[in-house]
């Protein structure tokens, strides 16, 4: 670590091999899910043919399908490594995009949807363990800021791109969307195929000689359940932009649905604006990856907290907005320091020859808080508008004070990007550096009875036990 230090004050940072084709695969593959997840429903019925009740149906049971499949990609990844499998998700979602335009009958779509899905859950896991290999210390919270704000960015340019190409030709130009939606994940893996290991002896090492250990690993490791249990809260937060906020708008505030749109515009042009730089400046101030998490929570709370105020007063339109858009920068910039401090934190917290499994444990924390939102937000949005805000107050609150006191419990390389400064810098001491033996130790004599030699069996009782062992 101290040697990886050296060249990352030398260089800024240090860069991991590969970098730029990793992260030009990223942003390639998000406008690929940018041009079908927006639509995915009208995308399909367009594609196949189906209909919309049938296409629901089938997206909803392959992709609980592939919830279910997450941990055996956890498993893939320790046996196979993270750069093997990720290419071989690329491969399966780019042969299911060329294959949809001819699932016309429900069997066809099932199985072809089922693959995609297979492949689309478990992507994230194999993706975080991915950088984990990749990269190591700054390194890793570096990429993780600027995958997010790829993936934002990636996004919104394929939503605008479909958007473009739906205007000029017509609902018929879906069928050539999913055909680039393949290319484009062809490509992205090609160009991820590039990057190396951080350390190809290391990762070789670690990952030909890995234990014969299971989940049971992970469920007796208590500091990371606990980590995941703090992120399951959090993830609750994630989820209201897109669940919570347009309904509160409609029915609580009775404001027009055009500001959800006005919200994700600035949401999504923060994040692949500012984002990098964010985090750099978090990455930068020295922080531990357990405290600027938990910051990104507290703003998250300030955010859900303003919004509880906002539907307390209820002001005029003018002032809703003003307000609303202020609320919405707050909660990003929560999203923008918890994001690639959380990932990294989680990332380096697993160990190596399971890293797989943990994350793919981890990663179920975002899945359950998508599941869970829904039905929750709408029960508790039925009660008084103010009440989903103030549970994810307290969630997020909740999710601070957690990582706040697993922080001594976690391993220092998960907690520092870096080893901190003294423990660098360390030297030992003057007396230790110098210390000569005591002048009558050296020129003494051995004493008579050792100048001849000791009989073989003395000698070999006098040998350290492990040496006699």
């Amino acid at each position: 670590m101290a040697v990886f230090r050296g060249r990352a004050s030398k260089a800024g940072e240090a860069k991991v091999a590969g970098e730029r084709s990793l992260l030009l695969g990223i942003g390639i593959s998000a406008i690929g899910i940018g041009m079908y997840v927006p639509f995915s429903l009208v995308f399909f019925h367009h594609v196949t043919g189906l209909s919309f009740t049938l296409v629901g149906l089938v997206m909803t049971v392959t992709g609980l399908a592939g919830l279910a499949f997450m941990p055996l990609a956890g498993s893939a990844v320790d046996r196979f490594g993270a750069k093997g499998v990720n290419l071989v998700l690329y491969g399966i979602r780019a042969l299911g995009f060329a294959l949809y335009p001819f699932a016309s009958s429900p069997a066809a779509f099932a199985a072809v949807a089922l693959l995609t899905a297979l492949a689309d859950r478990s992507f994230s896991v194999v993706q975080q363990s991915l950088i984990g290999e990749v990269a190591r210390g700054a390194a890793r919270d570096r990429l993780q800021a600027s995958t997010r704000a790829l993936q934002n960015a990636g996004m919104g340019a394929g939503a605008l791109l479909v958007s473009g190409v739906l205007a000029l030709w017509g609902t018929g130009a879906f069928t050539h969307t999913a055909w680039a939606n393949s290319a484009a994940f062809a490509l992205a893996g090609l160009l991820v195929g590039r990057v190396r290991p951080a350390t190809a002896g290391e990762t070789t090492a670690a990952t030909a000689g890995r234990p014969d250990a299971g989940y049971r690993t992970v469920l007796r490791d208590r500091p990371f359940l606990g980590l995941t249990a703090a992120n399951f809260l959090t993830a609750l937060g994630y989820c209201a932009l897109s669940v919570l906020f347009p309904l509160y708008l409609s029915t609580w505030l009775k404001a027009p649905d055009s500001l959800t749109g006005a919200a994700f515009t600035l949401n999504t042009a923060l994040c692949a604006g500012i984002g990098v730089l964010v985090a750099g400046r978090v990455r930068r101030s020295g922080a531990r990856r357990t405290r600027s998490a938990a910051l990104g929570a507290v703003l998250f709370a300030a955010a859900f907290a303003g919004q509880i105020v906002l539907g307390t007063l209820r002001p005029g339109q003018g002032a809703t907005l003003a307000a609303l858009l202020a609320i919405v920068v707050v909660y990003t910039l929560g999203e923008l320091v918890h994001s690639p401090s959380a990932g990294a934190l989680s990332v380096s917290a697993a160990p190596e020859p399971v890293r797989g499994r943990y994350l793919a444990t981890y990663q179920l924390s975002y899945s359950l808080a998508t599941a869970l939102a829904p039905s929750l937000f709408t029960a508790l949005l039925a009660v008084d508008g103010r009440l989903p805000w103030a549970v994810l107050t307290a969630a997020a609150l909740g999710a601070a004070l957690a990582l706040l006191r697993l922080e001594r419990h976690l391993p220092a390389e998960a907690v520092h990007a870096e080893p901190p400064a003294e423990a660098v810098h360390a030297e030992p001491p003057a007396e230790a550096v110098h210390a000569e033996p005591p002048a009558e130790a050296v020129h003494a004599e051995p004493p008579a009875e050792a100048a001849g030699a000791a009989p073989a069996g003395d000698a070999a009782d006098r040998r350290p036990a492990t040496a006699a062992a």
